[in-house]
């Protein structure tokens, strides 16, 4: 299990070495109101920042889709992502304003939901709840490019 519950998410991009190419701290932000629709335009943005930066775009689009959801479907007030990419390592979070932390809920095979942590848990390296419950964060390690 890669579950981690911190009050802080993992320090991205502290090491880089002049072989890697990929520069060593990128990242964007952005914050929507709590609408369904708004899953695929979150969805849609990190894949297009991955791609710009040279990152597999599978490492990170599905779960920024179930936090997204999650935090649409048990939180309150705005959304807001964040995603940071160094050297070697990919962090997504995504905050509202309720304080109660996702977790894991024991699922039935017949369930049609409450698989979104699960899958967090089996893709992400780490993930974790932070800031007094508001934050829900994925950590991820990302192949380092090296020039040929």
């Amino acid at each position: 299990m890669n579950s981690t519950t911190s009050t802080t998410a993992p320090l991205v991009g502290q090491d880089s070495e002049s072989r890697r190419t990929r520069p060593t701290a990128l990242g964007f932000d952005a914050a929507f109101s709590p609408e369904r629709c708004r899953v695929a335009g979150a969805r849609g943005m990190t894949t297009s920042q991955l791609r710009l930066w040279h990152v597999p775009e599978s490492l990170a689009a599905d779960i920024v889709s179930e936090l997204v959801t999650n935090a649409i479907q048990h939180g309150s007030g705005d959304i807001k992502l964040r995603v940071q990419c160094s050297v070697d390592r990919l962090l997504v979070e995504v905050s509202d304003q309720n304080s109660a932390p996702a977790r894991m809920r024991p699922v039935q095979d017949e369930d049609t939901r409450g698989r979104g942590l699960h899958m967090v848990d089996q893709l992400a390296m780490h993930w974790g709840v932070s800031d007094g419950g508001l934050t829900t964060w994925a950590a991820f390690g990302i192949p380092v490019e090296t020039p040929r």
